[in-house]
């Protein structure tokens, strides 16, 4: 039984490593399409009411959460790291750096997925009031790229349900690991030892 689980704790920690660079790439995608329909149409950058389309504005708005997106994003992919430094993905017996490793990557995972789900979808709100009237005729005459798309907005539920479920995962797998160590404990104390 140790054998199947310690299988699973592996695959979950290589699995908390790609959820995060995940993560990681969306942060720097989420802005590529408000970027090539939204930035040339803002007239001077110094003056955001100087815009050819009403609305625009949510590019710029948007920038501060990017940033505290991408730091968040980087955050979570240290975290999967500390798995391996605590040798989480490879210890047949769990110590408190292993149960504090695998508790700080889940709560920063639920975390971030709830907190950038608010703003994103605050953000796909303001993109939605864009006067796409306007854009398509800036787009024209400017020949600059066209989109009414919310693309980058929506995929962040496929993107966080894949961290959230890696998280959930890494929390059975260590309930699993609890429950093993105890059946192995009172083999030990029983003096019958413990099957590998």
């Amino acid at each position: 039984m140790y054998k199947k689980q310690l299988t699973l704790q592996k695959i979950l920690c290589f699995l908390a490593i790609v959820s995060s660079v995940i993560i990681f790439l969306y942060s720097l995608g989420i802005m590529t399409d408000l970027y090539d329909t939204l930035y040339s149409t803002m007239r001077n950058p110094a003056d955001l009411t100087q815009t050819d389309v009403p609305g625009s504005i949510v590019y710029y708005n948007m920038q501060g959460f990017n940033a505290y997106f991408l730091k968040c994003a980087i955050v979570l992919i240290l975290l999967a790291c500390l798995l391996f430094i605590t040798n989480t993905h490879i210890r047949r017996k769990y110590y408190i750096g292993n149960y504090l490793s695998v508790a700080a990557f889940v709560a920063a995972n639920f975390y971030v997925a709830f907190d950038a789900h608010s703003y994103i979808e605050l953000f796909k709100a303001r993109f939605l009031q864009v006067d796409f009237e306007a854009l398509k005729a800036h787009a024209e005459l400017w020949k600059s790229a066209y989109t009414e798309s919310t693309f980058w907005f929506d995929v962040h539920y496929a993107v966080f349900a894949f961290s959230l479920l890696v998280s959930i995962g890494l929390v059975a797998c260590t309930i699993w690991k609890i429950s093993l160590m105890k059946e192995e404990a009172k083999l030990i104390a029983n003096g019958k030892g413990a099957a590998a």
